[in-house]
């Protein structure tokens, strides 16, 4: 299935129904009275996040949700029946916008979580609501009011432990799949992912992590160029991203610290909250070199970048150092849950 991160709907909440205007007629009855109910209330549109989905792809189709109108009132005191409201399925970390105000309406992050989004109308009065001890024949009603309709923006940002950040060819979509279940396209082209892929770190019987594969980034993605940020956002949601890094490419005009450097300021203008994020140097394709040349290349890479955090050297093509990195992923994880548990 094509991976839809962004969609556009309009929902329309139910109307309400109108009272009703009615007296009794009855046999035997000789004076009647009013006896007009109310009509019931419109449905409303609710979005619900759902665990099982993972792309907007279905509103590629179907963009217009409408939830049922109350029945309008009837003779004999007879409420009618309310609309039954809508429940629109979203995938989890979905964000939605109201397109004609801007206004952030809710962040569906977990699954079931349940928003409405579009209000019924409410039901109107029949004329026995009118009944006085000075008016016993009220000829008066109510309409029901109108449902709310609104145009929403849907943006979808996936929800993962870690996210891999990179060049293109810089081996993510590889080592995603070295370390997880995911199966992404790989080729010795740039751009062979064209959007995120998510895979299940399992480390030990009952301890496992989601790490997500976004389209690789070049210098000028903040304002748009190659896939631009189209993709940046879906990092937004990660607590720890893995920086990887080709420490061999093909093209020796491309310098490892410069293409650091290059993304580090575009993650920068970007979000100062994404540049901000707890990041990890993936030293990338050591199967390349011979052990003496890989530690000159790497102690001249973390000098230029005089980089102080955690660095790890892996093969995603062999799979070497792929299982201490997860190792201290998980432990690192661990940690943050623990501490959110404890200040919670």
């Amino acid at each position: 299935m094509k991976f839809v991160d962004e969609a556009t709907i309009r929902v329309q909440a139910g109307n309400g129904g109108h009272g009703c205007l009615s007296f009794r007629r009855e046999k035997y009855v000789e004076k009647g009275g009013p006896d007009g109910g109310d009509g019931g209330n419109g449905g409303s549109v609710y979005l619900v996040a759902d665990a099982a989905m993972n792309t907007l792809a279905d509103f590629r189709v179907a963009r217009k949700f409408r939830a049922e109108s109350g029945q309008g009132g009837a003779g004999r005191n007879k409420t009618g029946r309310s609309g039954n409201d809508l429940d629109v399925h979203v995938p989890c970390g979905t964000v939605v916008h109201d397109i004609d105000t801007g206004e952030l309406i809710c962040d569906l992050t977990a699954a079931g979580q349940r928003q409405m989004v579009a209000a019924g109308g409410r039901a109107g009065l029949g004329n026995t609501r009118f009944k006085s001890s000075t008016n016993r024949a009220p000829r008066k009603t109510t309409n029901g009011t109108p449902g709310e309709g609104r145009h929403l923006k849907l943006e979808l940002k996936v929800l993962a432990d870690v996210g891999l950040l990179g060049m293109p060819n810089a081996g993510k979509s590889t080592l995603i799949s070295a370390m997880s279940q995911a199966r992404p396209r790989i080729a010795d082209y740039p751009f062979t992912t064209l959007h995120p892929n998510l895979g299940v770190v399992r480390v030990g019987m009952l301890q496992s992590f989601v790490m997500a594969d976004i389209p690789g980034l070049i210098e000028g993605a903040a304002e748009g160029a190659g896939l631009g940020i189209r993709f940046l956002k879906h990092l937004q949601r990660t607590g720890l991203l893995l920086h990887v890094v080709d420490i061999a490419p093909i093209d020796t005009r491309e310098d490892p610290a410069r293409s650091v450097q290059a993304l580090e300021l575009e993650l920068g203008k970007f979000s100062e909250e994404l540049a901000e994020k707890p990041r990890w140097l993936v030293i990338n394709k050591i199967d390349l070199l011979d052990q003496e040349t890989l530690e000159l290349v790497r102690q001249d890479l973390l000098e230029t970048l005089e980089w102080k955090g955690p660095v790890f050297a892996v093969s995603a093509a062999t799979g070497e150092g792929t299982e201490a990195l997860a190792q201290a992923i998980m432990r690192e994880l661990d940690i943050r849950r623990e501490a959110d548990e404890s200040e919670a």
